[in-house]
């Protein structure tokens, strides 16, 4: 079975076949660095890293792009707030965004590109657009002219008067249609600037993505991805402004994951009903929070609940209960000399598993039933591992790698070694539970969780001044 994904722009699953034999081109839009992100945010982010990481399984090389928007209005608004200018705000969730990043088990894009960055191309573009005759400079803005551009609407699937009526749009009176999007923005007194052709300004929100995109991946993309709420108007715009400059084809496959919900309304800033990763942060792993966002499939809309993260941290308990249970066996030294019909089933449970897990993988990325081989598999291991006598040691390290693989590698819910900072972010919450414990004279959790730091082999200390802890290393 081939890869097949689904293309926003078709509307249908296609086979995937990237413009360059066995490599691919991917760009991905990233956060604009004004606050901390929200749930809503991560999961474009970790739904399409596991998309690379299993492009990467399948032997494709995989460039990875993902934006930060550092120059828009609700940068220079929180930046006012706050009395720093906007490049401060900037590094300032830049560094906090990898700090999430981290939590959640996402590895970092091949390139980072910044907006502030890339100005020399973005005028580039700009300029290219208005010579070929699709964009129009009003007092010092440019404006692109959406009428010029027979396809505008292809990817929404909403022909021009039907946007017109129906869009959010922004009105201003310099445009010549309220369709017309803005390229570049006229400098306010206050603001940040670049000199252009067309007086001090910014960009568009719009045509920074189409500039960093081509930039470091050429003038057609094999993916480019992002949110349900982007498709209009930013992903349709980045078509019509790449395509009328290239006049190629802009991109190959558009993916876009479903809404985030929270108590079935979507979440976001604009509503308040957010709720941060950094808070999540304090309660649960981050491979919790990945297998929360990968138990349902990436184009349908996800609902959080308290109830469903407690159901997913059961989940990762129950997979690393039987990890554990094989690397401790890995870790005794001692096997049996021959191997039976028991040990072949299991082999061969191990083969079936992983080819379900790869048919879900290749389906559209079906994360729900690759989830579910993980589990088919540990019921079929844990009875292999409480039956009498030694096991065979080439089951145990295959079974070892089974998750290390499918869990680890390719969804990330499985990491041996947790970075150092998450570790001890980890402790410092479990400690604080304890103390709160015997302030409530609850005795008996205090005793657990401090026998759930002797299992991470931490050293508590009681002193008069609180506890105090190290690494038993």
């Amino acid at each position: 079975m081939s890869l097949k994904i689904y293309n926003t722009l078709t509307k249908r699953k296609e086979n995937f076949i990237p413009l360059k034999e066995r490599e691919v081109g991917m760009y991905v839009c990233g956060p604009t660095v004004y606050d901390f992100i929200h749930l809503g945010n991560a999961r474009p982010f970790i739904i399409f890293e596991v998309v690379r990481r299993y492009l990467q399984y399948k032997g494709y090389k995989v460039k990875y792009v993902q934006n930060f928007t550092d120059i828009d209005d609700k940068m220079i608004n929180n930046a006012q707030r706050l009395n720093i200018t906007v490049s401060e705000l900037a590094e300032k969730f830049i560094k906090e965004y990898f700090v999430d990043a981290n939590f959640l088990h996402i590895k970092r894009a091949d390139v980072h590109p910044r907006a502030t960055e890339h100005i020399k191309e973005i005028i580039n573009l700009v300029k290219d657009l208005k010579e070929k005759g699709y964009a129009y400079a009003v007092e010092g803005n440019v404006f692109f002219e959406v009428s010029k551009f027979k396809d505008y609407g292809k990817l929404s699937g909403q022909n021009i008067e039907e946007l017109k009526s129906g869009a959010r749009i922004e009105i201003d009176e310099r445009k010549k249609s309220a369709l017309d999007f803005a390229l570049w923005k006229k400098a306010k007194e206050g603001e940040p600037s670049w000199e252009s052709p067309w007086g001090k300004g910014r960009p568009g929100w719009h045509i920074e993505c189409s500039a960093m995109s081509m930039k470091y991946l050429g003038k057609t993309l094999d993916i480019h991805a992002g949110g349900s709420d982007l498709i209009f108007p930013h992903h349709e715009n980045e078509i019509a402004q790449s395509e009328a400059s290239t006049n190629q084809l802009f991109v190959r496959y558009w993916m876009h994951n479903g809404y985030l919900y929270l108590d079935n309304v979507k979440m976001s800033k604009s509503l308040g009903n957010i709720m941060k990763v950094r808070e999540i942060s304090q309660r649960y792993k981050g491979e919790v929070i990945r297998y929360f966002i990968l138990s349902g499939h990436y184009r349908n809309p996800l609902n959080f609940s308290e109830e469903q993260l407690q159901q997913a941290q059961v989940s990762v308990q129950r997979l690393n209960n039987t990890i554990f249970n094989i690397r401790h066996l890995l870790k005794q030294g001692k096997f049996k000399e021959s191997r039976d019909r028991n040990d072949e089933v299991i082999l061969e449970k191990k083969r079936e598993c992983e080819q379900k897990f790869i048919e879900a993988m290749d389906d559209d990325f079906n994360t729900p039933v690759a989830i579910s081989q993980l589990f088919n598999f540990a019921k079929e291991v844990n009875t292999y591992l409480n039956s009498w006598g030694l096991k065979d040691k080439l089951i145990l390290e295959q079974s070892y790698e089974f998750y290390q693989v499918l869990g680890g590698e390719i969804l990330g819910i499985y990491r041996e070694d947790e970075p150092e900072e998450i570790f001890e972010l980890e402790i410092e919450n479990l400690i604080k539970e304890r103390e709160e414990a015997r302030k409530a004279k609850d005795w008996e959790k205090a005793d657990k969780i401090r026998d759930k730091l002797r299992e991470k082999e931490v050293i508590l200390e009681d002193t008069p001044e609180g506890a105090r802890w190290k690494k038993n290393k």
